[in-house]
């Protein structure tokens, strides 16, 4: 014999007075666990129950993102589920946020309840104004006769005066012992894998905006790439929800989703800020601007060679990537790479960030650090700043201890106002031929996770490129990075100029689908037809090898280092390579672990590279880098042209 909870008699006798009773509390509180065990006994009493899952953000049955309508069923699974009868769209994780939308959603679905216990599971928003307006706002639109708080130990009720007000029968019950909040990540884990259950049996749909109502918040219509892996609800002409999709594409107003078949033809959209996110998981978008554009780059992220305090800012082009010295030759040392066409970026090093812009923290999704000196790590706080809120984990390379060092910056911030928009950490430190691996969340203990070994130093691999890393010295371990693309894909343009096709996001897809091996996926192409990727990776596409890049910085000129170095460095495209002092400093070179301008040259040389990136002078020679740079060029002529690079005119004779 089964035994019930102790919360479900007091639940159920309130329900035989008052059959419509909305469950509140904080997340975790277990009040989707309390209504599913007091359906289970009112089955086993005869009596049918409809429960209104009513957190969009991960509802207790149905699609997230929507208000769901179920009745338990006492013949599914070993003692029941609830069987989904209706959902209303919502297309958003965000309950206090669009709550006029939530409240409008419950109202329409509690209306179909004829008869019989109605249980509506509200959102856990117990917090701010957002709080206090949806609690009433509920109430009336589940036209609820009572309502219950799940109270955590020592939790005070957030909202007495608003409970006060709507004088309704209330009982307060105190939160199970074992019920504890999921936390961010199994929370968001938990929402995936029910959307990708409702998506199941989705099958490929296309529409024309132009025959659509669209409601909600959508992206502007021009902002392709913004409608990608959007939510998106499919209405009928008096708005109720048909079904449920996720936007694949779109293009010349052609809405291309994935959604479970419906038998009526849409008449509306409704679009807000739930996206599958390019990791996978689903989650909020951020609010979307169109940005100043350039041909092909974001402008109010360009970073061009300028002479600043620091010196010259070198920045160069390689196939697909730009990568700048964001504070010059004389600053802290970062070394930012965007990859171009992707509003993504990587970092080496995390010195002063303060050229950056802040948005720019939103779009890093991986940082390499050298060694945890204050000039490489200091940035970490603008960092950690700026991702807080809904944003994926950053990753994060380094050397030994670099994780305690992390760590030991985020405790010393109280973090009891972010809630679950703590930012978040994975970090990777190598050990030899073993990465160690660590989680961060700001405000929660260091968590050693699994380590992996390590083949061919690479610490980072996916479709497009790898990382790869050796240890230096530097009287403290340093690793110096090779990012490493894989072949370039390039259009021939004259090919796709013969075919009469415009150029457009279905290149990319065709480029992303030839790097991951998708030789069947079908392309839709700009005259409406659709051909498959390895027909017209014949036709327009040609591959070549790609240009790879080298970071290097603070280690001494020692026989070891330069060997590491050169077994990491030789044949890339461009090396960027410390030369802290000149060849009459060597001395103090050595003493601080650092290289001379000179063997700077000569280590280029022996990698037989194709230019040069010489950077973090000692600032000593601000007035002078001209000499630095004459110092190099008798060992290896090929620097990257940059403002102050140049050879004087006396040096060319």
């Amino acid at each position: 014999m089964t035994t019930t909870p102790p919360h479900v008699p007091a639940l159920l006798e309130l329900l035989e007075r008052r059959p419509r009773v909305l469950l509140t509390g904080p997340p975790g509180s277990g009040k989707t666990t309390l209504a599913r065990s007091a359906a289970i006994a009112l089955a086993e009493r005869g009596e049918v129950c409809h429960c209104l899952a009513a957190d969009p953000g991960l509802p207790g049955f149905g699609p997230p993102g929507a208000v769901c309508l179920g009745r338990w069923d006492p013949t599914l699974g070993d003692r029941g589920e609830w069987r989904l009868e209706a959902i209303e769209a919502l297309a958003t994780l965000d309950g206090s946020r669009f709550r006029l939308p939530l409240a409008e959603a419950v109202r329409r679905l509690a209306a179909r309840v004829e008869g019989g216990p109605l249980l509506i599971d509200a959102p856990g928003v117990e917090r701010s104004i957002g709080g206090a307006e949806l609690l009433p706002a509920l109430a009336s639109a589940g036209r609820i006769y009572a309502m219950v708080r799940l109270t955590p130990e020592g939790d005070p009720d957030p909202y007495p005066d608003e409970r006060m007000l709507l004088g309704l029968e209330s009982l307060n019950l105190p939160a199970a012992s074992e019920a504890r909040h999921p936390g961010r990540q199994l929370r968001t884990q938990r929402r995936t894998e029910a959307w990708d259950a409702y998506l199941s049996d989705a099958v490929h749909l296309e529409l024309d905006l132009a025959d659509l109502i669209i409601v909600g918040t959508p992206p502007p219509r021009r902002a392709n790439s913004a409608w990608r892996g959007r939510q998106a609800g499919l209405l009928d002409a008096d708005g109720g929800t048909l079904t449920m999709g996720e936007v694949l594409a779109l293009e010349d107003e052609q809405l291309r989703l994935r959604a479970p078949v419906s038998a009526t033809t849409p008449r509306a959209l409704v679009v807000r800020d739930a996206m599958r996110h390019p990791e996978g998981r689903l989650g909020t978008a951020r609010p979307h601007r169109l940005p100043p554009i350039t041909p092909d780059e974001d402008a109010s992220l360009m970073l061009a060679p300028q002479e600043t305090q620091d010196g010259p800012r070198p920045t160069l082009r390689l196939d697909g990537v730009r990568a700048t010295l964001a504070n010059g030759v004389f600053g802290d040392p970062l070394l930012h790479l965007r990859l171009r066409h992707r509003k993504r970026s990587l970092l080496f090093d995390l010195g002063d960030p303060g050229r950056l812009p802040a948005r720019l923290a939103h779009q890093v999704s991986d940082v390499f650090i050298s060694h945890a000196h204050f000039d490489h790590i200091g940035g970490f706080l603008w960092l950690l700043r700026s991702r807080i809120g809904d944003y994926p984990p950053c990753r994060v390379y380094g050397p030994p201890g670099l994780a305690g060092n992390l760590d030991g910056l985020m405790r010393g911030i109280l973090w009891d106002r972010v809630e679950e928009k703590a930012p978040r950490f994975e970090v990777f430190e190598l050990h030899d031929e073993r990465l160690a691996h660590y989680r961060l969340v700001a405000g929660e203990p260091m968590k050693a996770l699994s380590p992996r070994d390590v083949e061919d130093g690479v610490l980072h691999h996916e479709p497009g490129f790898r990382v790869r890393a050796v240890t230096l010295d530097h009287g403290t371990p340093v690793l110096a990075f090779a990012f490493d693309p894989d072949v370039q894909i390039k259009v021939r343009k004259e090919r796709l100029e013969a075919h009469g096709w415009s150029p457009g996001p279905w290149l990319g897809e065709l480029k992303q689908n030839v790097l991951t091996g998708n030789a069947g996926a079908v392309i839709t192409l700009p005259d409406g037809s659709r051909q498959s990727t390895a027909e017209l990776a014949q036709r327009l596409l040609m591959s070549q090898p790609g240009k790879r890049l080298v970071y290097a910085t603070d280690f001494g000129d020692t026989r070891a280092n330069r060997e590491r170095l050169l077994t990491l460095a030789r044949g890339a495209e461009v090396l960027f390579c410390e030369a802290s002092f000149r060849e009459d400093q060597a001395e103090q070179a050595r003493r601080t672990g650092h290289l001379t301008a000179r063997a700077c040259g000569e280590i280029a040389a022996a990698a037989e590279i194709g230019q040069l990136v010489p950077f973090h002078f000692s600032r000593r020679h601000v007035e002078d880098v001209g000499e630095l740079y004459a110092e190099i060029r008798r060992h290896f002529p090929r620097l990257a042209s940059t403002p102050g690079s140049e050879p004087d005119p006396d040096e060319l004779d």
